[in-house]
């Protein structure tokens, strides 16, 4: 299997109420279990929890809460986009510690920018912004656990 491939089996299997899959060829085996699949102690055999189903696109466009101005004048609206992830992994900053971030709040990101990197089975994926403008604030800490479909990043 390709790496693209892999990559797209972990992404189905983040959609679906699936808890483990194995796919093999005539060169690999891919297993891959999501963290409600457990191990019956008593009898060494792998059970299957169901997990939970997520059904968002990875890239939403959403509305800020409204910022009140004085007495008697309209409402104004910041209308900001998400980044969202696209897998379940461990979210990182930046390549390594000693390593700049990729980003930070004020910086100006294109779509195709590297904004983070997600860690998932062991392999380190980039994620890139589909979208162009600037990082409003990071919705997740360094070395954090994310879920998919988690808000990481505010675009203005």
């Amino acid at each position: 299997m390709t790496y693209k491939e892999i990559l797209e089996l972990i992404k189905f299997v983040s959609k679906s109420d699936l808890s483990e899959v194995k796919v093999s060829d005539e060169n690999s085996e891919v297993v891959i279990r999501t963290k409600d699949f457990q191990r019956s102690k008593d009898s060494g055999h792998y059970m299957p929890m169901v997990a939970p189903t997520m059904s968002q696109a990875p890239l939403q466009q959403t509305q800020s809460p409204s910022v009140e101005t004085a007495a008697g004048e309209e409402q104004k609206k910041t209308e900001y986009r998400e980044i969202r992830s696209p897998m379940v992994g461990t979210f990182y900053r930046s390549a390594s510690p000693d390593k700049p971030s990729y980003v930070k709040p004020g910086d100006q990101v294109n779509a195709g920018s590297v904004v983070c990197i997600i860690e998932a089975m062991k392999l380190f994926n980039e994620i890139e912004s589909d979208i162009s403008g600037t990082i409003v604030k990071i919705m997740v800490d360094d070395a954090s656990p994310v879920e998919y479909d988690q808000v990481l990043f505010l675009i203005e």
